[in-house]
């Protein structure tokens, strides 16, 4: 069963379009995440479903049923904002208690299900505390608290981690990931980073400009994408303008500048034929080797390391192979290649995918 269903929903501001007519069912108990750059409408999509905006064109339905003229504060919704919006003069437990008195939940069951909450946000004994007397993260766990103590049928989540510092919003997408697989509610997540996409995410829906470019699985988006966007979208990648000479059920076949003859599997080049088309190359794929190296099974050409950027446990690097410059993000044991070094660039030809031209 589908929780929430888009059927060609269309949003409009004015003169401008700001989602594209998107089709879209979620699963129940789905973990999707609508993924994508500034202004490309994955908030508004959000804002929609929650009933905060009204679509221009289409229907919104959430467990089967139309929710187009059902206001927010009936549609069982949990919902998490960048802010939190935490109210300061509340304590904790009335912040995340809110919710249930507007719910006809008796009295009496109101403190259970107020504990039962903050035990599973790992805070159970800041009850007592104000939002003001609590970090960052332990705010974004109330936040989170409130919006599933009410048991909602979908639970939104409009970019609550992008306030956080950096080792903090990585141990809290695990924590969210955690609870959200531990009560199996259906959650839509809206974010522009792509590592919480990957990392946490059942469904990834890839937004560009109010259209969906693609949606799959992390593993499908990542390493099958449907487009030059989001091959550039989400992590690094060297586009290969060249032509396909052949496919068959098993291998595309691609001539591309300084690298030469290239077999694609052809589940990685399904919308390939005969003709122009571009080789996707992850940054990460393209291996950089002393000359000499045992290349066997790789397609390789001469490189010259042009830019290093040491990054810890990772380099990526900037080379110039032929008239091309292509980018490299290697693991690293010692020292990086210094600039100006001769290195042999190479890749393994199922490591790639293929675009039409």
């Amino acid at each position: 069963m589908s929780t929430v269903t888009l059927d060609n929903i269309v949003k409009r501001f004015g003169t401008f379009t700001a989602v594209h007519p998107t089709n879209l069912e979620i699963p129940e108990g789905t973990f999707l995440t609508l993924l994508g750059p500034s202004g490309c409408g994955k908030t508004t999509n959000l804002r929609m479903i929650a009933g905060l905006l009204d679509p221009t064109e289409g229907e919104i339905r959430i467990g089967g049923k139309s929710v187009n003229n059902v206001p927010i504060h009936k549609r069982n919704l949990g919902i998490v904002f960048q802010n939190y919006a935490l109210f300061p003069h509340k304590s904790v437990a009335d912040n995340v208690a809110f919710g249930l008195k507007y719910r006809d939940v008796p009295a009496s069951e109101i403190p259970g299900r107020v504990q039962k909450a903050l035990d599973l946000v790992q805070l159970p004994d800041v009850g007592g505390r104000y939002p003001k007397a609590l970090s960052g993260g332990q705010q974004q766990r109330i936040a989170l608290a409130r919006a599933i103590v009410i048991e909602p049928d979908v639970l939104l989540l409009d970019e609550p981690l992008s306030a956080l510092d950096a080792n903090l919003r990585e141990d809290m997408r695990v924590e969210l990931k955690r609870i959200q697989d531990q009560i199996g509610v259906t959650t839509v997540f809206v974010t522009h980073d792509q590592s919480e996409a990957l990392a946490m995410s059942d469904q990834i829906v890839v937004m560009s400009a109010g259209r969906v470019e693609q949606v799959g699985t992390p593993e499908e988006v990542y390493n099958r994408p449907a487009s030059e966007f989001v091959a550039n979208f989400l992590g690094a990648s060297n586009i290969i303008e060249g032509k396909c000479t052949g496919k068959d059920a098993e291998t595309a076949a691609l001539d591309v500048p300084v690298f030469g003859h290239v077999p694609v599997p052809a589940d990685k080049a399904p919308q390939v034929s005969e003709g122009a088309a571009k080789l996707v190359l992850r940054a990460e794929k393209l291996q950089l080797m002393p000359q000499g190296a045992d290349t066997t099974g790789m397609v390789t050409s001469e490189a010259v390391v042009e830019t290093v950027d040491y990054q810890g446990q990772t380099v990526r690097y900037f080379i110039r192979a032929g008239d091309r410059q292509f980018q490299a993000i290697n693991m690293i044991d010692g020292h990086p290649f210094a600039e100006g070094t001769t290195v042999t660039a190479g890749f393994r030809p199922i490591d790639c995918a293929a675009l039409p031209g």
